[in-house]
C-alpha cells in the first residue's frame, strides 16, 4: 500500500486536517500518517509542546487505522526539513511508493523550501486542492513539474517517486488560529475539533486562557 506523509504544525489538530487527509487516503488508497513538526522552519513554533500536540492527535486518530500518527521530527532535534523526513523514510520503506500530501498553497511556494529539487527524488507530491481550482505556479517550480504530472492513481503506486499528482479534495473552512482564540476566550469550538477532545478536558488545556 502506498504511504502518504501530512505534515503540520498540528496546532491543534482539527477537522479540516483530518478530512483533507481522510480523502487523500482513498483517493490513493494509502496508509496516511500525520507528521506533526517540531521547528517548523516557515511558521511560528507552536503553542503547545511536542507532548500535548501529539496527546490531541492520538485522541483524534482513535477509532480507525488508515491514518496513523508518526512522531519522527518531533524526536529529532533541529528544524523539521521535509527532506530530511523523506530520506529517511525511504531508507525505511525501500520501493514503497511514498506521497507528500500538501496544499496548494504550499505547493505553489515550493521552491522555497530547503533543497527542494530533491523532493522528487525520494517521493511523488500530492497537491491537495479544491476541485477545479488550480494555483499558478513559479516559471522554475513549473519547469521542474510540467514532466512530472499524472492525473491516474495508478502511475502513483507504479513507482516509488518522481510523479505529482492533484488531489481534488474537499477543504474544510477551519482555522486553527480561530480555534485557538475561541478556547482562549473560554469558548467550546465544537464541530471543529474532533469530539472526543471535548470528553478529556485536559487535552485542550494548552489553549485555555
Amino acid at each position: 500500500m502506498t504511504l502518504a506523509i501530512f505534515g503540520g504544525t498540528f496546532d491543534p489538530v482539527h477537522l479540516g486536517h483530518l478530512s483533507v487527509a481522510w480523502e487523500a487516503a482513498e483517493l490513493l488508497d494509502a496508509e496516511v500518517r500525520l507528521m506533526p513538526a517540531s521547528v517548523p522552519p516557515h511558521r511560528d513554533a507552536p503553542m503547545a509542546s511536542a507532548a500535548q500536540r501529539v496527546a490531541i492527535l492520538r485522541a483524534a486518530l482513535q477509532g480507525q487505522t488508515r491514518l496513523t500518527l508518526d512522531t519522527r521530527e518531533l524526536d529529532r532535534a533541529g528544524p523539521s526539513y521535509t527532506i530530511d523526513t523523506l530520506h529517511e523514510l525511504r531508507a525505511e520503506q525501500g520501493e514503497r511508493p511514498l506521497v507528500l500530501l500538501v496544499g496548494a498553497d504550499a505547493f505553489a511556494n515550493l521552491a522555497s523550501w530547503h533543497r527542494w529539487r530533491e523532493l522528487f527524488a525520494v517521493a511523488h507530491v500530492g497537491v491537495l486542492s479544491r476541485p477545479g481550482v488550480s494555483a499558478t505556479l513559479p516559471d522554475e517550480l513549473e519547469d521542474e513539474v510540467a514532466g512530472r504530472r499524472v492525473v491516474d492513481t495508478a502511475d502513483v503506486r507504479g513507482a516509488p517517486a518522481g510523479k505529482v499528482i492533484e488531489l481534488a479534495v474537499t477543504p474544510l473552512e477551519i482555522s486553527a488560529t480561530r480555534i485557538r482564540e475561541l478556547l482562549a476566550a473560554g469558548r467550546d469550538p465544537r464541530y471543529l475539533l474532533p469530539a472526543g477532545l471535548f470528553d478529556e478536558p485536559a487535552l485542550l488545556a494548552p489553549y485555555r486562557a
